[in-house]
């Protein structure tokens, strides 16, 4: 066997929204043989560190905890995390790594560590879950994480809706698990306006996993996010959603823009 074919396959499925991020987990868990889940809960508790579980289609595997890295979780999270997969990978037992990030972890950093060990791990895959009828809501967010409290660090200064744009706009494939408001067609419209990118696809019909496995190219997915690289919208007008490209010979005045932000967009502004 080629050092390639040793290589243990991992996907990261990350989202502000629990519900849709552990439904679509555990389609992938019950969905492709020899998965295994590997979570870390950056709420620390009382001994100030960071809970790592890990399990599989049968139950937990193990637990743990890793000790917080400079007092912030998200520290001891890139810390622990490629370890606990080069761990798993010498091991031999499974044959796919399914990484359920926290509440307010960014994919992207993460990923960026991942693809890092390409000698031991092979990142296929990237996806944020969402419930789609939580969609607005999120992005209408201008509330701060520590507020909700889901900041990642004592000096995590990021808001629900920056989080949950960055959180959507990265990733090639976007999970859709409705909670218990169903979405209407204008939910599922400003999503596909918003990742134009990303392929949607509906936690439960066993089209989640396969997916997952067509591999990931992080330089690609960081341009998406980059102003200088990612690409202008298209024009669209469904359900109720438009999204409008202006385009003039002349700039915007940068003051007055700046002035006029706070009316046009409540929140995840995109300059």
């Amino acid at each position: 066997m080629s050092p390639a074919e040793r290589r243990l396959p991992v996907v990261i499925v990350g989202g502000l929204c629990e519900g849709a991020r552990r439904a679509a987990v555990g389609d992938i868990l019950h969905t492709v043989p020899g998965t295994v889940v590997l979570h870390h809960d950056l709420s620390s508790g009382p001994d100030r560190s960071v809970h790592r579980t890990i399990r599989d289609v049968n139950g937990p595997v193990s637990s743990d905890h890793a000790p917080l890295v400079n007092d912030c979780a998200c520290c001891a999270l890139r810390e622990d995390l490629v370890p606990e997969l080069v761990r798993l990978a010498d091991a031999g037992t499974y044959r796919l790594a399914v990484v359920e990030l926290w509440d307010s972890v960014e994919p992207q950093a993460m990923a960026a560590v991942i693809a890092a060990e390409s000698e031991t791990l092979e990142l296929t895959g990237v996806a944020t879950a969402v419930d789609p009828a939580l969609v607005l809501p999120c992005l209408s967010n201008g509330d701060d994480l520590a507020e909700a409290g889901m900041a990642a660090a004592p000096t995590d200064e990021r808001t629900v809706a920056d989080t949950f744009a960055r959180q959507i706009e990265y990733p090639t494939v976007i999970a859709l698990a409705e909670g218990d408001e169903p979405a209407d067609d204008g939910d599922l419209a400003l999503l596909a306006q918003l990742t134009p990118a990303a392929q949607l696809v509906q936690v439960g019909e066993g089209t989640l996993g396969p997916a997952l496995m067509a591999g990931f190219d992080v330089e690609a997915a960081a341009a998406r996010q980059h102003p200088a690289c990612a690409l202008l919208p298209q024009e669209a007008d469904e359900h109720g959603v438009d999204t409008l490209v202006w385009r003039r010979e002349r700039p915007f005045h940068p003051g007055r823009l700046h002035a006029a932000l706070e009316d046009l967009v409540c929140a995840a502004a995109r300059i």
